[in-house]
C-alpha cells in the first residue's frame, strides 16, 4: 500500500494499491519535487469516474509504468471532488491549451506548481489517435532533463497567459449595467437555436442534463406569462426535454433516479454513474414543471429520484452521499476474483433474463423498454453492451396494450410487478461502488429538493418524509461540518473525519438549502444560520472590486490562481447561486446590502449576458428574477390545522418562482428574525394568507380561494 492508504477520500483510496509512489496534494509532494529537482505528474479525477478507473487499471497499476514514474516523477493524486480548487485551475490549464477537457486529467507541472503540458485520458501506447502514456512518460523526462529552460519559459508563459484568461491578478473595472430585457429575450432565442425540437435537450450527442437551462427557461415562462400573452417556447422546451429523458435510458427505470449523461442524442444510452448534484437538480426542475404545466408525470419522475436518493444516497447520520459508479463486476462473473468491471453491468439485461426472471409478464416488459433478443444499444463503441438491452420507455401503456392484447389497467399492474421483480434480482447483482463522502455543496441542493418537494407536494403520501430528510440533513450539517463559534465551515465529511475548508459554492448551495428548508417548516433557526453563513460568505469571498464571489479565499499559496467561476455547468456556479440568494435574503429580510451585492453581480456581465445564456444560465434566473420582482407571501398558521392545510394546498398549486414563502406559526417565534411578520396574525381564529409585494400587503386571505384570486393576479 503506498501512502494514499491513509486518506478519506474514496478516490484516493481506490489508488492506495497501486505500485506508483503516489503522494496526496501537499507540502510532503512539493518538497521532495524541489529537493529532487522533479517534475510533478499531478493525476485529477474522482472516484465514479469510468475513464479514470481505465487509465488506472491499463497504466498505474502496470509495474514498468509506475517504474518509470517513480523513478522520474513526484506523482500527486487530487480527488477533484474534495478539492475544486486544485482542479479549476489545472483545468483551466487543459482546455486553454488543448481545447478540450475532462477526467482523468493528465497534467505536468514544475516543482513550483506551473504547468507546462497536460491533456486528459492517454492509454498506455499509442492508439485512437492519442499518444501512448509510457510513451508520454519518456519524453517528458526527457525534455525535462535536456531542455529545462524552454520548459521553465513555456512554463512562465503558459502562467501567465492562464492569468490573462481568467483575469486571475489582473481584474479591471467590472460592468456597471444591469442587463435589460432585451437580453432576456437574447437568451431565449439562444435557447430556441439550440434546441432539438425532435428528441428534446439541446445540441447533439452527448446530452448532458443541465438543469440550471430548464430552471432559467421555467422562469422566463413564469415571468413572460405575468407579464403579458403567454409565450409557449420556454415551456414547450422544459417539457419536452425533462419527458426525454425522464423515458430514456439516462433515468433507471427499475431503481429510481438519473444516471450522469446520454452518449447518444436520443437520451437511449447513458453514462451510467448517479451523482447526487444531478439528482438534487434534476428534482428541483421537475418539480418546477409539474407546477408549470399541472401535469402529474413530473411530480412522479421527482418522487421517484428522491425515493432513490432516500434509499441508497443517504448516510446514517442523515447527510447525503456524493456518487455511485458507472462500473461493476458482471453478475456472470460474481465471486471471480480475476473478473474486471465493466460499465453499466448492474443495469442491462439480456433477453433471455428478462424471460426467465419475469415468465409471463415477459411480453409486457419486452414491449414497454424495447427489449429486443440481441440487444437494443444504437450506439455501442467499445462492444460493452452486446447482446445486452438497456430499459428505456419504448411504448406508452396504451401501445403495449393494443400490443399485449391486455387492457391498459393490466398492463399498469403488470409493470409495477415487473419493476418489484426486476428490482430484486438485480439487488443481488455485485453493486457498484457507492463514493459515500458527504460534500457540503451536494447536501445542501439535495436539502433545497427534499424541502421544496414537501412544500409544493402537500397532499403527498410523502410529503413528512420529505420534510425530515431535509431536517436530518441540514442537521448533520450543522453538526458534523459547522463550527457556529469559529464561523468555520468545512466542505467534506467521510467515516467520522470532516476536513477541508469550504469554498464559496459550499457556502452558497447550503445557504440554498437552508433558505428553502425555512420556507418548508418556517423554523427561524434555518434562516438565522442561513443569514450567518451568507455574512461569513461575504467576508471569504465577495469580490468589493468588481462584484460577485470568488471561488476560494486565496488564503492557499499552493492554489496558483483566486477564479472566480462563471461557468454554470454540471453544478451551477456559486456567484450565480449566491446572487439567488441574496435577492432572496433581499425581499424576505429587508437586508438591502444583500440586494445591492446581487446588482453588482449581475451587472458584471453588463447588456452581453444574453448572449452568453448557454454558458450562464442560473445567473440569467437571478437577472430574471430581478426584473420580475419578488412578492412575500406569509402563511399564518392558526389552531385550525385543516384550514392552514388548506391554505397550503392551494399555494402549492401555483407556479411561483418570484415569490418568498413565510410560514408563520402561531408561538411567535420568527418575529424576533422577521420583525415583518409580527402584525400577520391568524385572523378570526382561522389561518390565514398575507400576500405582499415590497412588504405592502393585500387584504388578509382566510380561504383557498380568496387567496388563489390574489397568487393569480401576481
Amino acid at each position: 500500500m503506498n501512502r494514499l492508504a491513509r486518506e478519506r477520500s474514496p478516490y484516493l483510496l481506490q489508488h492506495a494499491g497501486n505500485p506508483v509512489d503516489w503522494y496526496p496534494w501537499g507540502d510532503d509532494a512539493f518538497e521532495r519535487a524541489r529537493r529532487e529537482d522533479k517534475p510533478i505528474f499531478l493525476s485529477i479525477g474522482y472516484s465514479t469516474c469510468h475513464w479514470c478507473h481505465v487509465m488506472e487499471h491499463e497504466s498505474f497499476e502496470d509495474p514498468d509504468i509506475a517504474a518509470r514514474l517513480n523513478h522520474d516523477f513526484v506523482s500527486i493524486k487530487v480527488d477533484r471532488e474534495e478539492r475544486p480548487d486544485v482542479d479549476r485551475v489545472y483545468m483551466s490549464f487543459v482546455q486553454a491549451t488543448t481545447g478540450a477537457g475532462g477526467w482523468p486529467m493528465t497534467v505536468f507541472v514544475t516543482p513550483d506548481l506551473r504547468p507546462f503540458f497536460g491533456g486528459t485520458y492517454f492509454p498506455p501506447s499509442s492508439r485512437w489517435g492519442r499518444p501512448g502514456f509510457a510513451d508520454l512518460l519518456t519524453e517528458i523526462a526527457r525534455v525535462w532533463k535536456e531542455d529545462r529552460p524552454q520548459v521553465e519559459k513555456a512554463a512562465t508563459e503558459l502562467l501567465a497567459r492562464l492569468r490573462g484568461v481568467t483575469g486571475a491578478g489582473v481584474r479591471g473595472p467590472g460592468e456597471s449595467e444591469i442587463a435589460g430585457l432585451d437580453a432576456l429575450d437574447t437568451a431565449l432565442e439562444q435557447f430556441q437555436m439550440a434546441f432539438d425540437r425532435r428528441r428534446g435537450g439541446f445540441g447533439e450527442a452527448p446530452k448532458f442534463p443541465r438543469p440550471s437551462e430548464l430552471l432559467f427557461l421555467l422562469r422566463e415562462h413564469a415571468r413572460r406569462a405575468a407579464a403579458g400573452p403567454a409565450v409557449e417556447a420556454p415551456l414547450v422546451m422544459v417539457r419536452d426535454t425533462l419527458r426525454a429523458m425522464a423515458l430514456g435510458g439516462m433515468r433507471d427505470h427499475v431503481g429510481g433516479g438519473f444516471h450522469r449523461y446520454s452518449v447518444d442524442a436520443e437520451w437511449r444510452v447513458p453514462h451510467f454513474e448517479k451523482m447526487l448534484y444531478d439528482q438534487a437538480q434534476l428534482v428541483l426542475a421537475y418539480l418546477e414543471a409539474a407546477q408549470a404545466t399541472g401535469e402529474d408525470f413530473y411530480a412522479r419522475v421527482a418522487e421517484d429520484t428522491l425515493a432513490y436518493v432516500l434509499r441508497e444516497m443517504t448516510d446514517r447520520g442523515g447527510g447525503f452521499h456524493s456518487a455511485e459508479d458507472a462500473d461493476s463486476i458482471p453478475p456472470e462473473r460474481a465471486g471471480d476474483p480475476g473478473a474486471h468491471k465493466s460499465e453499466g453491468a448492474f443495469y442491462i439485461w439480456s433477453d433471455e433474463e428478462i424471460g426467465a426472471v419475469l415468465g409471463p409478464d415477459a411480453d409486457v416488459a419486452r414491449a414497454r423498454f424495447g427489449i429486443e433478443p440481441s440487444g437494443n444499444a444504437p450506439h455501442d463503441p467499445q462492444g460493452e453492451f452486446t447482446g445486452r438491452n438497456l430499459l428505456h420507455v419504448a411504448r406508452s401503456s396504451e401501445e403495449v396494450a393494443a400490443a399485449t392484447g391486455r387492457t391498459v389497467e393490466e398492463v399498469i399492474a403488470t409493470l409495477g410487478r415487473i419493476r418489484g421483480r426486476l428490482f430484486e434480482v438485480r439487488a443481488a447483482r455485485p453493486r457498484p461502488h457507492r463514493d459515500d463522502k458527504v460534500l457540503t455543496a451536494w447536501n445542501g441542493l439535495m436539502i433545497a429538493a427534499f424541502a421544496r418537494a414537501a412544500r409544493v407536494l402537500p397532499a403527498s403520501a410523502h410529503a413528512a418524509a420529505y420534510l425530515n430528510a431535509a431536517r436530518t440533513a441540514a442537521g448533520f450539517v450543522r453538526a458534523a461540518l459547522w463550527d457556529g463559534g469559529a464561523r468555520r465551515l468545512l466542505r467534506r465529511y467521510r467515516d467520522g473525519d470532516a476536513s477541508i475548508e469550504a469554498y464559496a459554492e459550499d457556502y452558497a448551495c447550503l445557504i440554498w438549502g437552508l433558505l428553502e428548508l425555512f420556507q418548508a417548516d418556517g423554523d427561524p433557526a434555518w434562516l438565522e444560520w442561513a443569514i450567518a453563513l451568507q455574512a461569513r460568505q461575504d467576508e471569504l469571498f465577495w469580490d468589493a472590486e468588481e462584484g460577485g464571489w470568488f471561488s476560494t479565499t486565496g488564503a492557499d499559496p499552493a492554489v496558483l490562481l483566486r477564479l472566480k467561476e462563471d461557468y454554470d455547468g454540471a453544478e451551477p456556479a456559486a456567484s450565480s447561486v449566491a446572487a439567488l440568494n441574496a435577492l432572496v435574503l433581499a425581499h424576505l429580510a429587508g437586508d438591502t446590502a444583500a440586494g445591492d451585492r446581487a446588482e453588482r453581480t449581475l451587472a458584471r456581465y453588463g447588456p452581453r449576458a444574453g448572449h452568453a445564456a448557454r454558458a450562464v444560465p442560473m445567473m440569467l434566473c437571478a437577472l430574471s428574477a430581478w426584473h420580475a420582482g419578488y412578492a412575500q407571501i406569509v402563511i399564518a398558521a392558526s389552531q385550525d390545522a385543516a384550514g392552514t392545510r388548506a391554505l397550503a394546498v392551494e399555494l402549492a398549486r401555483h407556479y411561483l418562482p418570484f415569490a418568498v414563502i413565510v410560514p408563520r406559526a402561531g408561538d411567535g417565534a420568527l418575529d424576533r428574525v422577521l420583525p415583518m411578520a409580527a402584525a400577520m396574525l391568524p385572523r378570526e381564529g382561522r389561518a390565514t394568507a398575507y400576500v405582499c409585494r415590497d412588504f405592502t400587503c393585500l387584504a388578509p386571505a382566510t380561504s383557498p380561494e380568496a387567496l388563489a384570486a390574489q397568487l393569480g393576479a401576481l
